[in-house]
C-alpha cells in the first residue's frame, strides 16, 4: 500500500499551480475491494483542477484509486473523475484527480466562475502543496482546508485545526445516525403491521372467536385466494406437505390472525403470507356478521 505524500516545508511563495476553491457539495467516492464495489459518501471541502479535499462517512487508504462522483451546486450533472487517495486521517482525505480531461477542467473553472467561488488564501511563508495530492489535507476541518506549520508571517505559533467544527461535524454525524434509525424503526415497525394485517386491539376484545366453523363450510364462503410461493430454500431441501392453520375470520371477511399447528417454518410461513390476503364471505350467526375460528390446510409440493 502506498504511504502518505510528505509535507516539505517552503519558506517561499506559494507552490500551488492552480487556485483552490471553496465548495461543500454533495460527493461519492467509489472504491473496489475485493472484488466489491463499496460506495462512501462525503461532502467536498475544497476543489482545484488537480484534487479535492473531503470529509466522508468513511476511512479510505492511502494509495487507493477510487471514482469520484462530485455533484457541484451549479453543475447539470456530477463530475466523473478517478483520483488516488493522497491523505487520510480519520474522515478527511485528500484526493489527486488522475486523467482529468480538459472539458472536466473546464467544467470547474466554468463553476468557479458562474458561482463566483472563494479562491483561498495562502500565506506566502506557510509550507504548502499542490491541491489535494500532499498532507496539506491534515487540517481539512479548518475553514479553507490548507495546511500551515513553522513559524507564520507575524511570528506567531502555527494555526491549528479549529476543535469545533469537528465537534460540530461529530454532532452532526451523530444526529443523523439517530435519525436514520428513528426512521428504519417506525418504517419497520409499520411494514410489519401492513404485511400481518391484524388489528391487536379490536382481536384483543371485538375481533374474539363467537364461533367454530368447519374447513368445508368457510371453504364456500371464500371470495379471494392468493396462492403461496413455495419457497426456494424449501425446494433445495424437497421439503413438501400439507400446512394446517388455525384462522380467525373477522365481520368483514378478512383473516385477522392464523397460526401453524404442523410444518417447518419456511413453509409455514410462506402459507401465512398467503392467507393474511384471502377475503371470505363474512359468516352469519342470527343474521348479523360473527368472528369466526376454522381451519385451513395448504398444500406445497414440485
Amino acid at each position: 500500500m502506498a504511504t502518505p505524500a510528505q509535507t516539505r516545508a517552503w519558506t517561499g511563495p506559494s507552490r500551488r499551480r492552480v487556485p483552490r476553491f471553496q465548495v461543500q457539495a454533495p460527493l461519492d467516492v467509489t472504491v473496489l475491494r475485493s472484488g466489491v464495489l463499496d460506495t462512501v459518501p462525503g461532502r467536498s471541502l475544497n476543489v482545484c483542477e488537480r484534487g479535492i479535499a473531503a470529509v466522508l462517512a468513511g476511512e479510505l487508504a492511502a494509495g487507493e484509486v477510487v471514482n469520484v462522483d462530485l455533484r457541484l451546486a451549479l453543475s447539470a450533472d456530477p463530475l466523473h473523475a478517478r483520483a488516488m487517495v493522497r491523505y487520510q486521517d480519520k474522515l478527511r482525505c485528500g484526493l489527486e484527480f488522475l486523467g482529468l480531461t480538459a472539458g472536466q477542467r473546464a467544467t470547474i473553472r466554468e463553476w468557479a466562475k458562474e458561482s463566483k467561488a472563494e479562491t483561498e488564501m495562502v500565506m506566502s511563508s506557510t509550507p504548502t502543496v499542490d491541491a489535494a495530492p500532499a498532507t496539506a489535507e491534515r487540517t481539512a476541518s479548518s475553514r479553507t482546508g490548507a495546511v500551515t506549520g513553522g513559524s507564520n508571517s507575524g511570528g506567531g505559533p502555527p494555526a491549528k485545526p479549529s476543535k469545533k467544527r469537528s465537534r460540530a461535524w461529530t454532532i452532526l454525524l451523530i444526529l443523523l445516525a439517530i435519525t436514520a434509525a428513528a426512521f428504519w424503526w417506525r418504517w419497520n415497525r409499520s411494514w410489519r403491521e401492513l404485511e400481518s394485517g391484524l388489528k391487536p386491539q379490536e382481536i384483543a376484545s371485538s375481533e374474539r372467536p363467537q364461533a367454530q366453523v368447519p374447513a368445508e363450510v368457510m371453504q364456500k364462503l371464500l371470495q379471494h385466494r392468493v396462492e403461496p410461493t413455495y419457497p426456494p430454500e424449501a425446494r433445495k431441501q424437497n421439503l413438501q406437505g400439507i400446512i394446517a392453520l388455525d384462522v380467525v375470520v373477522g365481520r368483514d371477511g378478512t383473516v385477522v390472525s392464523m397460526h401453524p399447528l404442523n410444518g417447518p417454518d419456511v413453509l409455514a410461513h410462506a402459507a401465512m403470507d398467503a392467507l393474511r390476503w384471502w377475503k371470505f364471505e363474512p359468516y352469519r350467526l342470527n343474521g348479523d356478521p360473527a368472528v369466526v375460528e376454522t381451519t385451513v390446510a395448504v398444500e406445497f409440493k414440485k
